[in-house]
């Protein structure tokens, strides 16, 4: 029986481009991403570096961009936030049938656009007991640390939880640990179909 239901943010709320800063980036004269730019991105990811760090390494490479236009590139990502997705984690939230709780890998840039250009962040937040950011947690998936910790510490048994992400590295780091898991298709699938799709979990 499903008494949790774990949820990633990009691509199951909020719609994202994921070539869209790799191709932005490129325009900016870096025709990939290098292996020490990953690595920064990992970092940032994880809040090991804040967001002066994290551009400052971006500008080391990018010689004659200026930060405004390394930001717009590296929120070029983030796309809409529709809002029937946003009215359907706000009735499942006034159900109470659920506990809630967000886990996303994410970083400050890309929380400090969403803040600025989705109006109802706030109340969005506001839908879930729990509300896991990496690089605020240190955590990132599909490390099994990230869910080690959500299981431990808000006392969860891992069969007792469902996990959707839309990342299959994801879904099935959480499978090894037990959870069920919806590894959902943002292009063919909708989470407002949570309960029709995965209907034999409730």
């Amino acid at each position: 029986m499903i008494k949790t239901i774990l949820f990633d943010f990009g691509d199951v709320f909020i719609n994202l481009n994921k070539e869209a800063t790799q191709n932005e980036i490129k325009k900016l004269d870096v025709s990939h991403l290098t292996d020490h730019l990953d690595e920064v991105n990992t970092l940032f990811e994880t809040g090991k570096i804040n967001s002066k760090v994290f551009l400052n390494e971006y500008r080391n490479i990018l010689k004659q961009e200026t930060t405004d236009s390394i930001v717009h590139a590296w929120n070029a990502i983030l796309l809409d936030f529709p809002q029937h997705r946003f009215n359907f984690i706000s009735e499942l939230h006034k159900s109470q049938n659920y506990q809630l709780i967000l886990l996303s890998n994410t970083n400050a840039l890309h929380i400090e656009w969403i803040q600025n250009n989705v109006h109802f962040y706030e109340a969005f937040k506001n839908c879930f007991d729990h509300f896991y950011l990496s690089h605020e947690i240190q955590l990132r998936k599909p490390n099994p640390e990230i869910y080690e910790f959500v299981l431990t510490t808000h006392n969860l048994k891992a069969d007792e939880v469902l996990f959707i992400d839309d990342t299959k590295d994801n879904t099935d780091a959480a499978k090894a640990l037990g959870m069920h898991v919806w590894n959902i298709a943002p292009k063919t699938e909708d989470i407002v179909d949570l309960f029709t799709i995965k209907a034999e979990l409730f």
